[in-house]
């Protein structure tokens, strides 16, 4: 007998950002694969005798490695199990939930797709941040900025992005200086704004700003790490204006 398997967006940090289809998803599970970003509190809307299973991945550390998630899913599902794949943001920006959904296709396992809200949209709004805006920003980009120049990873079209109003880095602290190198190579003004908000929509959001030529030090001087969203473009102006989330800390920029 076939179970069933829901892959589902968890949102950016703050629990309350879970969609209602999310958290049915979370009360009806048998099985729960999740991931390291996914606040904590929600797994205590599971059943009882719901199964959990860590599948966080970090630098040096795994829980499951995308295979053996693969064939976790699968195998649960073909036991009958109502199974959820809980994922931080949305599973398909950057979550790798498309090759879970292949995979499951594969299988002949039935399955479902739950949206989350994504923190390159999420952590700014909280910043007082608009990605968009009518006198600032009329595009807007969502980019990894994992790859590096040396490892031969570098595929980002800089040409391209350097023309975009607003772009939201995901996965980045450790790349900015090449970021902020290669936006202005490509036509971005040094001066251009930058935000990098540190856990954000959480209790330890914490939000630094500069410009391109400076970023990278300001990340440096505050010791800013991962998890944190990179924002560049104009609309990093307007959070003087419109900032109304209380930050863990005092302002640092």
């Amino acid at each position: 007998m076939s179970g069933f398997v829901y892959i589902v967006g968890a949102g950016p940090g703050d629990p309350k950002l879970l969609t209602i289809r999310g958290l049915e998803c979370i009360q009806q599970a048998d099985v729960i694969l999740y991931d390291r970003l996914v606040n904590a509190e929600l797994l205590k809307y599971a059943k009882a005798d719901a199964e959990l299973i860590y599948c966080g991945k970090e630098p040096g550390r795994h829980g499951l490695i995308q295979d053996e998630i693969h064939r976790v899913l699968v195998e649960q599902a073909n036991l009958g199990k109502q199974v959820l794949r809980l994922k931080g943001g949305d599973p398909f920006v950057f979550g790798r939930g498309a090759e879970e959904a292949a995979i499951l296709r594969q299988a002949h396992i039935p399955f479902e797709i739950v949206p989350g809200i994504t923190a390159g949209i999420a952590a700014p709004a909280y910043a007082g941040i608009p990605v968009t805006h009518r006198d600032h920003a009329a595009s807007f980009a969502i980019v990894t900025g994992h790859g590096r120049p040396e490892k031969e990873q570098d595929f980002l079209n800089w040409s391209a992005l350097a023309q975009i109003d607003t772009v939201a880095f995901y996965m980045s602290i450790g790349n900015i200086a090449h970021i902020a190198k290669s936006l202005i190579t490509y036509g971005k003004s040094e001066t251009t704004p930058v935000a990098v908000i540190e856990w954000g929509t959480t209790k330890n959001q914490r939000t630094i700003t500069g410009n391109l030529s400076t970023i990278a030090q300001d990340i440096q001087k505050h010791r800013i790490s991962n998890p944190s969203m990179i924002l560049v473009g104009e609309v990093v102006s307007l959070r003087d204006q419109i900032a109304w989330f209380i930050e863990k800390e005092h302002e640092l920029c």
